[in-house]
């Protein structure tokens, strides 16, 4: 894998990394470069597992990269445990990329150590998990989970690449990302 510092960006050829060695990050703007696929997250649907003040779930697809919350571009849950927030695309997509932009005005280290999950099952929230290349993955649904932990998850844009699923790519369940 490579990684580079580009204005407060992760750089990476693989898929995403949540804590470990970025966890100084001061902005968890985490992204992989783009590819000539259009964004699909903006036609899905969203749901999260509670809702804080004004943080409703479709601000994080919105297309909108705002990252202070205060500029109201953000999706915000409670302080849960377990916090997370489900895309549905719909139908199942061979999924290139997953962009995700987090808070820049304070907090960003509250998204390390979460888990990017793409399958076409809704069974997503326990069971085991492995590490996956995004690269043709193929899922319905894409969930952000913070397992584990009581935490707010605050999402500011999560766009995802991919095109409709001719049942070519890997499927499964559950993907963790190390």
């Amino acid at each position: 894998k490579k990684y580079s510092h580009i204005q407060s960006s992760i750089k990476y050829t693989d898929c995403l990394f949540f804590g470990g060695k970025f966890s100084q990050i001061n902005t968890c703007n985490i992204s992989v470069p783009p590819l000539n696929y259009p964004n699909i997250a903006r036609d899905g649907n969203v749901i999260q597992s509670s809702l804080y003040e004004k943080g409703v779930p479709e601000r994080a697809i919105d297309g909108n990269r705002a990252n202070n919350l205060g500029e109201g571009s953000c999706s915000v849950t409670n302080y849960d445990l377990k916090p997370w927030w489900r895309l549905d695309l719909l139908k199942p997509y061979q999924i290139n990329t997953v962009t995700i932009t987090t808070r820049g005005d304070c907090c960003s280290w509250r998204i390390n150590g979460a888990e990017i999950r793409i399958g076409n099952s809704l069974n997503d929230n326990d069971g085991t998990s492995q590490t996956f290349v995004c690269n043709g993955m193929e899922g319905r649904y894409v969930n952000i989970v913070i397992p584990g932990r009581r935490e707010f998850l605050t999402l500011c844009e999560v766009e995802v690449t991919g095109q409709p699923s001719g049942n070519t790519a890997p499927t499964g369940d559950l993907y963790h990302l190390t």
